[in-house]
C-alpha cells in the first residue's frame, strides 16, 4: 500500500511549462522537439504505448525518436530548477527553463530523489506518477554542446523525473505540486538510474521492489542475471 500524503512531503511549484516544436536533428536522422519553450499551459495526457501511441503526453510536444522516447512511462518530463543552477554554475553559462528538453521545470521539490511509483497533484486536476530516469541520448549531447557532456551527465546521477499521467488535465505556469502519496520502497529516481548503468547494487534493488511493469521488471531481472555471472567469472 502506499504511504499516505503528509504536511512533510512539502509543496512545490511548477516555474515552467516547456514545449518543443520539430526542428532538424545533427545527432541522429530523426527530427527532434529538444528545444523546448516556455509556454504558459499545456493540456497533458496519457499517449499510449511508446510505439504506436501518441508520442509525448503533452499536447503539442514533439518527439521525433520515438524508438527510445515517448509514451506512457515517459510522458511527461520533469526537471528542478535547483538542478540546472547548479549545472549553470558548473558550466558557467545560463541554462534557461526547458535548456534539458524538459516539460515541467520545478522549484521547491526534490525531483531527483523522488520515489518510484510516488504520485504527485499539480494545480486542482491533474495527477501524474513519478515512471522512472531519464537516460541522456546523442540528441541530448549535440542540443547542450558541451565536450563530453554524455559522461558528465551520468557521473552526475541526477536525471530528472519521467512521469506517467493518471489524471489528465490543464498544468499551468505557477501551479502548485502536491505529493498525494509515496510507495513502501525506497526506491528513488537515482537508484534506477544508476540500475541502468549496471550498478548491481541499484539492480539489485529495482529488481526486489520491483518497481517498474512486467517487461521493464523482466528486462532489470535478465540484467541482474548476466551482472552476477558477469562477477562470478571475476
Amino acid at each position: 500500500m502506499p504511504r499516505a500524503s503528509s504536511a512533510s512531503y512539502g509543496i512545490g511549484r511548477v516555474l515552467s511549462v516547456n514545449v518543443g516544436r520539430q526542428q532538424p536533428n545533427s545527432a541522429k536522422d530523426t527530427a527532434t522537439g529538444i528545444d523546448k519553450q516556455a509556454v504558459e499551459q499545456v493540456q497533458v495526457r496519457a499517449p499510449g504505448p511508446k510505439h504506436g501511441g501518441l508520442g509525448s503526453g503533452v499536447v503539442g510536444d514533439f518527439i521525433g525518436d520515438t524508438r527510445h522516447h515517448g509514451g506512457d512511462n515517459q510522458a511527461v518530463y520533469a526537471v528542478a530548477r535547483e538542478e540546472l543552477d547548479w549545472w549553470s554554475a558548473q558550466l558557467g553559462r545560463d541554462l534557461r527553463n526547458g535548456t534539458f528538453g524538459e516539460n515541467l521545470t520545478t522549484t521547491g521539490l526534490d525531483v531527483d530523489h523522488a520515489l518510484i511509483g510516488e504520485r504527485w497533484q499539480l494545480g486542482d486536476e491533474v495527477v501524474l506518477r513519478v515512471a522512472g530516469p531519464r537516460i541522456p541520448c546523442g540528441t541530448f549531447r549535440m542540443h547542450m554542446g558541451e565536450r563530453g557532456w554524455l559522461k558528465k551527465f551520468v557521473a552526475h546521477g541526477l536525471s530528472g523525473a519521467y512521469l506517467a499521467v493518471e489524471t489528465p488535465g490543464t498544468v499551468r505556469q505557477g501551479d502548485a505540486i502536491r505529493v498525494l502519496s509515496r510507495p513502501e520502497h525506497d526506491v528513488d529516481v537515482p537508484t534506477t538510474f544508476r540500475a541502468f548503468y549496471d550498478d548491481v547494487d541499484a539492480v539489485r534493488a529495482v529488481v526486489d521492489a520491483r518497481v517498474f511493469g512486467a517487461e521493464g521488471h523482466e528486462g532489470m531481472v535478465s540484467r541482474l542475471a548476466k551482472l552476477e555471472r558477469r562477477t562470478a567469472r571475476t
